[in-house]
C-alpha cells in the first residue's frame, strides 16, 4: 500500500484541495494518506511555512501550488515502482527443487525411516521360520539366503521358534537341562556347514534367520530408535569412551576370546582355553552393542539433519 504524507495548517484551502483529490484518485489508485499538521512541530513549521501544501510520496516531494494531474501522475509513478518491485522479489522467490524437497523430507522424518528399516530388517528373519511352519518354503528360503551373507546363521548360536527349546547351544556352552544342537539334529557341532545350512523341523521348531547376537544387537537399536523418538530427539550423544566401554568391550571380549579359543593353532589354545559363549552372553552383549552405538550415532545424525534444515531455511530467507 502506498502512503502519503500531507503537511498543511489550519485553513489551508489549497491544502483541503490536495486532499479533495486525493480521495478522488483513491478510487483507482489506492493509498493510506498521513495528515501533518506543521504548527504542531516548530522545525516542520519552520521548514514548510512558505511552501504548504506538501506531499511525500514514496522518494518524491511535491510542494504547492500541487495540480491533480501532478498528484495522479505520482501516485501512478509509485504504484509501477512497487509492482515492479514486487514482480522481481516474485521472481527471485527461492522454488526448492525436486532434490531439495527430497532433501527436506528426508532431514524431517529420517528418524522413521531408520526405525522402520530396522524393524523389518529384523522382522524377516523372524518372518521365515513361521513361513517353514505353515509350510511356505520357497519364501522362507529366499530370506534365510538374503540373510546369508550377513549372518553365520549357526543352528547352534541361533534361536528357534515353534520347537521343544528356543535354542540347541554346542555341548561346549555347558548349559545344563537343555538338549544340545548336536544330539537334537544329530549333525557333528563342528560341522560348520551343516549347522549353518540347517533350518529347523516340525519337531525342533525352526531356525531364526540371524543369530542370537545378531538379533539382540537390532532389537536394541530399535529399542534406543523408539527411545529417542519419544524424548523429541532430545537424548545428548554417548561419549567415545563410554562407548568403547560399555558397547564395544563386552562385545569384544565374548566374541574374541570364543573366536581365538576355537582356532586349532596350539599358540592359541595354550593361551586362551576353549570356550563357547552362551545365548544369555550374547543377548547382553549384542544389546550393550546396539543400544550404545545406537545412542553413539543417532544423536549425531540428529545434528547433522538439522544443519541440513537450517541452511535450506536460510537459503529460502536470502532469497
Amino acid at each position: 500500500m502506498i502512503t502519503v504524507t500531507l503537511y498543511s495548517r489550519p485553513g489551508c484551502h489549497l491544502c483541503e484541495q490536495v486532499k479533495n483529490d486525493l480521495a478522488v484518485i483513491n478510487v483507482n489508485i489506492p493509498h493510506v494518506l498521513n495528515e501533518i499538521n506543521i504548527e504542531s512541530d516548530s522545525v516542520l513549521h519552520k521548514k514548510f511555512l512558505t511552501d504548504i501544501p506538501v506531499v511525500e510520496i514514496g522518494a518524491f516531494m511535491l510542494k504547492a501550488p500541487i495540480s491533480y494531474s501532478d498528484l495522479l501522475r505520482t501516485l501512478g509513478a509509485v504504484r509501477d515502482s512497487q509492482q515492479q518491485q514486487e514482480l522481481i522479489l516474485k521472481k527471485h522467490e527461492y522454488q526448492p527443487n525436486t532434490a531439495d524437497q527430497i532433501s527436506y523430507w528426508v532431514a524431517k522424518h529420517w528418524l522413521f525411516g531408520v526405525n522402520l528399516i530396522f524393524i523389518v530388517y529384523l522382522g524377516l528373519p523372524f518372518l521365515a521360520p513361521t513361513l517353514l511352519k505353515n509350510g511356505q518354503n520357497l519364501p522362507a528360503n529366499l530370506i534365510y539366503t538374503a540373510y546369508s551373507p550377513l549372518c553365520h546363521q549357526l543352528g547352534f548360536r541361533s534361536f528357534f521358534m515353534f520347537g521343544e527349546q528356543s535354542y540347541y547351544p554346542r555341548e561346549a556352552a555347558n548349559i545344563p537341562d537343555v538338549i544340545t544342537f548336536g544330539k537334537a539334529t544329530g549333525i557333528d557341532e563342528n560341522d560348520l556347514l551343516s549347522a549353518r545350512r540347517f533350518t529347523g523341523n516340525e519337531k525342533l521348531g525352526y531356525k531364526i534367520a540371524l543369530c542370537e547376537r545378531d538379533v539382540a544387537i537390532y532389537a536394541a537399536i530399535i529399542l534406543f530408535g523408539f527411545l529417542f523418538s519419544l524424548t523429541g530427539r532430545k537424548i545428548p550423544p554417548l561419549h567415545w569412551a563410554i562407548w568403547l566401554i560399555i558397547a564395544i568391550g563386552p562385545i569384544a571380549l565374548d566374541g574374541f576370546s570364543q573366536l581365538f579359543s576355537q582356532i586349532p593353532i596350539q599358540f592359541f589354545q595354550s593361551i586362551i582355553p576353549y570356550r563357547e559363549s552362551t545365548p544369555l552372553l550374547r543377548i547382553l552383549t549384542g544389546s550393550l552393542f546396539g543400544f550404545g552405538t545406537a545412542w553413539f550415532g543417532l544423536p549425531y545424525v540428529e545434528e547433522s539433519m538439522n544443519e541440513t534444515l537450517a541452511i535450506m531455511s536460510r537459503r529460502s530467507e536470502v532469497r
